[in-house]
């Protein structure tokens, strides 16, 4: 082990470490203490077996309390990073500092295409990362709930946001460099690590293409409640779509049971309702692709069996490259395109 003189000029680097980080909004006191010292490690300011200032050396330079020091090193502690020996004091007991990296992800909830997302996110962090996995349905108060629980408690949070007046002020309060966002994006200030898919433009292209299909039909219906969580850049982009094409079409709440009918295309981005559809469409013996036309968002495998034409982003591309970056560390700002695949039904 390596003890400390008087004046240790290690001890001065630390310092600046975790005051470079101290003057930036999204840090704590407690975050910039523990960041600080994980950025002073990786950047081999000191290396395994070295001493540590002590807590009191800490309060003094860095004007901090005992008690954001003391919960610093226990958290510290807690990851494997730095161990306490009785007497002496605190040493660093591991170079590699992501080793006991732990994750909270937090998703809407687990369905078919989010699950794609999980596995390969899941796969590229490996086995030396823990994963935590939380579902907040897009209810802001189980977001924020969850939120205040974690707080502190892992070293990289992956958040699909909601679009809501308090997710900026909830958002902010994790470290930059502890946050990546996934799925729909949601501005913050400041840069930050995102990896999310695009609506409004990715649907407007889709329809397009799409246009002189549909335009065979009388009518295209578009199940959408303004209560729901679709996203309301692709409302935006089907009524762009109907004013620039002409094609006759509206945005109905909720699909009624049995009220498919010929010379309709049906589109939806919720699966209840869109089996709901084939389902009177098989019961009415009508030819989808030609009797009606079906179009949904956010392909899976049991619309690629059925033959159901969608457009998509690649989550299971997101979530390998979203684990890339959180095992990697990197700073990624990326927007998965959005593919159209067309089957059978349109």
């Amino acid at each position: 082990m390596t003890l400390r003189k008087k004046g240790n000029t290690k001890d001065k680097s630390i310092f600046e470490k975790v005051l470079e980080l101290a003057g930036q909004p999204s840090y704590s006191k407690h975050d910039s203490l523990v960041q600080g010292i994980i950025n002073a490690i990786d950047d081999k300011v000191v290396v395994k077996d070295d001493m540590l200032p002590s807590v009191n050396t800490m309060i003094k330079e860095l004007h901090i309390s005992r008690e954001t020091v003391v919960k610093g090193f226990r958290e510290l502690i807690g990851r494997g990073i730095i161990e306490s020996k009785n007497r002496l004091g605190y040493f660093v007991a591991n170079n590699n500092t992501e080793q006991m990296l732990k994750v909270a992800l937090l998703m809407y909830n687990l369905d078919t295409f989010e699950e794609q997302f999980y596995r390969n996110f899941r796969q590229e962090l490996g086995k030396d990362v823990h994963l935590n996995v939380y579902f907040h349905h897009g209810n802001i108060e189980i977001f924020e709930t969850i939120l205040l629980q974690t707080k502190g408690k892992y070293g990289m949070y992956v958040i699909a946001p909601i679009p809501h007046p308090k997710t900026k002020l909830l958002l902010d309060s994790i470290p930059r460099n502890k946050f990546l966002m996934f799925d729909r994006y949601e501005p913050l200030d400041g840069e930050f690590r995102h990896i999310t898919q695009e609506f409004e433009r990715a649907s407007f292209k889709a329809f397009m293409e799409l246009a002189p299909t549909i335009n065979k039909f009388e009518e295209m219906i578009f199940y959408h409640s303004p209560d729901s969580l679709d996203p309301k850049e692709i409302v935006a982009a089907f009524k762009k779509f109907l004013k620039t094409t002409g094609i006759k079409g509206r945005i109905v709440n909720e699909y009624v049971p049995n009220s498919a009918e010929k010379g309709k295309v049906y589109f939806t981005l919720d699966n209840f309702v869109l089996w709901e559809i084939m389902k009177d469409i098989k019961a009415k013996k009508l030819k989808p692709g030609k009797d009606v036309g079906v179009l949904s968002h956010n392909d899976e495998p049991a619309k690629e069996i059925i033959g159901i034409t969608t457009y998509s982003t690649d989550f299971s591309l997101m979530g390998k490259r979203a684990g890339q970056a959180v095992k990697n560390r990197q700073m990624i700002q990326e927007i998965i395109p959005t593919v159209l695949t067309r089957r059978h039904t349109l």
